[in-house]
């Protein structure tokens, strides 16, 4: 697994805002779909292209076209919905799936409760979007899920991720075609498998639960 912390000065300066507690929830939105476009920026540098000659006001030229298919972007329900926007706006032409998971808060193990996916998806590069990456259990379920329906490799786009979950994807993960894609790596998580400092509950942030 490749994991890539996308270490720049407006990511960090975003993430710093995100993590206030004091953020309304509209701007924690605002500020989201902004992060998201610049995280979606580095993990589309292996997008698949085809070459394609145009013809410019000048003169004929030769550029590039995304390949068909066209990318899957996979928001996990529901706070990876708050990334989406970020995402299409940077790959307006990729097609969306949903995936629902959920995280029993005492084991902390991941249950799928709703999915809307393409049955077959052979030969399709695919880019999951959720926005902590903690234990790891909800990504990882997600991410062989892709795979299972044929997904040729999966690139997952987190603003946080814990050391612990980030060991337990790459586990879990051993031998797929797979890329991780960071705001920041924080310290840890605590004993309620929540991400130390992190940014709290994302999806309550986002919807104004918090």
């Amino acid at each position: 697994m490749r994991v890539h912390v996308a270490d720049h000065p407006l990511i960090t300066h975003k993430l710093t805002v995100l993590r206030d507690k004091t953020t309304p929830s509209a701007t924690f939105r605002a500020l989201t779909e902004e992060l998201v476009t610049l995280l979606a920026y580095e993990a589309t540098r292996g997008v698949r292209v085809n070459e394609v000659t145009i013809m410019t006001p000048v003169a004929e030229t030769t550029g590039v076209a995304l390949s068909e298919p066209r990318p899957l972007v996979v928001p996990i329900l529901r706070a990876g919905l708050g990334m989406l926007e970020g995402m299409v706006k940077l790959v307006p032409t990729a097609e969306v799936g949903f995936l629902g998971m959920v995280r029993n808060e005492e084991t902390l193990e991941p249950s799928t409760y709703a999915e809307r996916l393409p049955d077959d998806l052979s030969d399709r590069q695919c880019f999951i979007l959720d926005p902590m990456l903690a234990t790891g259990g909800s990504l990882g379920a997600a991410i062989e899920f892709l795979f299972k329906r044929g997904a040729i490799d999966v690139t997952a786009i987190c603003l946080l991720a814990a050391p612990e979950g980030v060991a337990a994807l790459e586990k879990r993960t051993a031998g797929r075609d797979v890329t991780l894609v960071l705001g920041a790596l924080d310290e840890r998580l605590n004993e309620f498998g929540y991400i130390v400092p992190g940014l709290g509950d994302a999806g309550d942030r986002l919807y104004g639960l918090a």
